[in-house]
């Protein structure tokens, strides 16, 4: 059967997949984005399974990501993805996520490049991987501009690299970092805001072991959004860009302190 260009698969948010206010987290969408990625690839005949044994592998470079809605514990959803462009060295795949009501809850577009893993470089897609069909719409109309430098931080936390945090290319996972860069944002807006866009250029690997730092800066004007920086501390390589922008929680979900609004 010839695959298709368009790939659906529905998940289910399950208890240990929410925060504090019972909604999923931004890792558990991230996830799923990958997982929906990862399937479909396989079917295409590109994974990266199927890549590594010639020595190669996909690399994701640029994210950008709008919610409009964390689902709840329990509920239902739909996600939907497709490579929507390929060009010599990159191809873009592009996300959407809906509930039971058929009402959009993400869009996403995603950038990627396959490597070779001897010398870290972009090959050209043409000379090694087979036409796969593609689906030109993009969820997003972004061309995946980097994100701001850091500059000075305002605030830094720590975190060491566990193996739980690797990916088959055995770096850490590109979810990972983004759930580290959040983890910087003040428990103020936490507490009563969720992120609602998202801007992410990966630019190095991190490794069992490496000490990684999430620094931040808040922009002044408008709705709370911040500029984030992971580095790697021994070196002070810059492994991560993003920016941030975070919305009002709904009515009721808002906390303060340890208790509820």
């Amino acid at each position: 059967m010839t695959a298709k260009a368009l790939f659906e698969k529905t998940y289910r948010i399950r208890a240990y997949e929410v925060d504090f206010r019972d909604q999923a987290q931004p890792l558990t969408l991230l996830n799923f984005l990958q997982d929906a990625a990862g399937e479909h690839s396989l079917r295409l005949g590109v994974s990266v399974a199927e890549l590594r044994p010639r020595g190669l592998t996909w690399v994701l470079s640029r994210y950008h990501l709008h919610v409009d809605r964390y689902p709840g514990r329990g509920e239902e959803v739909l996600l939907r993805t497709w490579p929507a462009l390929r060009e010599h060295k990159g191809t873009v795949r592009d996300f959407e996520i809906f509930d039971a009501a058929e009402k959009t809850l993400l869009k996403a577009s995603s950038s990627w490049v396959v490597i070779d893993l001897a010398t870290k470089r972009p090959v050209r897609l043409d000379d090694h991987l087979p036409p796969y069909p593609l689906l030109p719409r993009r969820a997003l109309a972004t061309e995946f501009p980097m994100p701001k430098a850091l500059g000075e931080a305002e605030q830094e936390f720590p975190f060491r690299v566990r193996m739980t945090d690797l990916d088959l290319n055995r770096h850490v996972n590109n979810a990972v970092y983004a759930a580290w860069a959040l983890e910087a944002v003040p428990e103020t807006i936490q507490r009563t805001h969720v992120p609602s866009e998202l801007r992410i250029a990966y630019r190095a690997e991190a490794f069992y072991g490496d000490r990684v730092l999430s620094r931040l800066r808040s922009v002044e004007k408008g709705p709370p959004a911040f500029i984030h920086q992971l580095l790697r501390e021994a070196d002070g390589r810059e492994l991560t860009r993003l920016e941030s922008r975070w919305t009002p929680c709904p009515p009721g979900l808002a906390t303060t302190h340890r208790g509820v609004v």
